[in-house]
């Protein structure tokens, strides 16, 4: 009898040494990662897409939804970040009604003349920039970033990207702004995400406004 006890608390022990090894290591694969972006000469920039790669292994979302409206004839958000294999969908909520297209080529795509939701969203099945238009309202422009990567976020006002809880590791840190020139590549650095997650300021080659 006094061995089954003897055995029964070691038993306890080694599970209670287990649920606590556990848990350290989950909280050192997931942190909480803040990219601060500004422009060349220190101010903050809004609207920049951050994200975190593994490299040569690209993440394709299966059911990702996004939604991009027309509204008082802009496109809202100006900036959207997805992940590849995303489908955004475009309702028209004017009371005139858009034509939204684009010609880039990771995902060229036209709605015509329409009010109100398409009968079907769109699916950005390839990573890079596609530019949106409206064929009847010039001004009418939009930028979505698709991504191979669940680890993205997008600049607040603050020039503050808050990244979702990322594995630790080593990535590649990414950070685009639609107003960068066209030629300009996606500036990229190399980071390691540990325990503490990441913070960390990223100049961009442009100066706002």
């Amino acid at each position: 009898m006094h061995r089954l006890r003897i055995n029964s608390c070691i038993f306890t022990l080694l599970s209670l040494v287990y649920v606590a090894a556990s848990q350290l290591v989950a909280g050192a694969a997931h942190a909480n990662s803040v990219i601060q972006v500004t422009d060349s000469s220190g101010q903050p920039v809004q609207d920049a897409v951050v994200y975190a790669e593994l490299a040569g292994s690209p993440q394709i979302a299966k059911t990702a939804t996004a939604e991009i409206q027309q509204k008082d004839k802009k496109f809202m958000p100006f900036v959207t970040v997805v992940q590849t294999g995303t489908s955004i969908s475009f309702p028209n909520n004017d009371t005139v009604r858009h034509h939204a297209y684009s010609f880039s080529p990771a995902k060229p795509f036209e709605l015509k003349l329409y009010s109100g939701k398409p009968a079907a969203p769109v699916i950005f099945d390839k990573s890079g920039t596609v530019i949106v238009g409206c064929n009847i309202h010039d001004q009418m422009v939009a930028y979505i970033h698709i991504v191979d990567t669940p680890y993205f976020a997008k600049t607040d006002a603050s020039g503050a990207a808050r990244l979702p809880a990322i594995p630790a590791g080593k990535y590649i840190l990414k950070t685009w702004h639609p107003k960068q020139p066209a030629s300009a590549p996606v500036q990229e650095q190399n980071i390691q995400i540990d325990s503490n997650g990441l913070n960390l300021t990223v100049k961009l080659n442009y100066k706002a406004g």
